[in-house]
């Protein structure tokens, strides 16, 4: 089974919690066990598993990666000057794998899964969940 999430972001960078619009992805499903993969179309996102408890931690994510890709310093720049937001997105990975046990995620108390936006806003960012039975 397969689902479009769209969402919408209101900064350049942020991390958007996604769970729940998964979470319902897979219920309507009926996939009792087996995968639920989150793909994030598009060269300037990611998926991220993270912590949900504090949004320090998602704030210390995107600190962490500006310290680490600063942006207006790349080749790419020249051309639409968002060749951070790529390399950003390269690092994280486009997609996520977690497990569905007795038709929820198989997720801990404390992961959540993130949109990483490295390009916005944007009207519309679109990711697709694609749910795998097991059997």
């Amino acid at each position: 089974m397969r689902e479009i999430i769209e969402i919408t972001t209101d900064r350049r960078e942020t991390l958007v919690d996604i769970t729940s619009r998964v979470e319902d992805a897979v219920r309507r499903s009926g996939i009792a066990d087996g995968l639920v993969s989150i793909y994030a179309q598009g060269a300037t996102g990611a998926i991220m598993i993270q912590e949900n408890w504090d949004e320090s931690v998602q704030t210390d994510v995107i600190n962490l990666l500006r310290g680490m890709i600063p942006r207006g310093v790349w080749l790419h720049d020249r051309q639409d000057g968002n060749g951070d937001a790529h390399l950003k997105a390269g690092l994280i990975g486009p997609s996520e794998t977690v497990p569905v046990i007795g038709s929820r995620l198989g997720l801990s108390r404390w992961q959540n899964i993130f949109f990483c936006e490295f390009d916005g806003p944007r009207d519309k960012r679109t990711i697709v969940c694609t749910v795998l039975d097991a059997a």
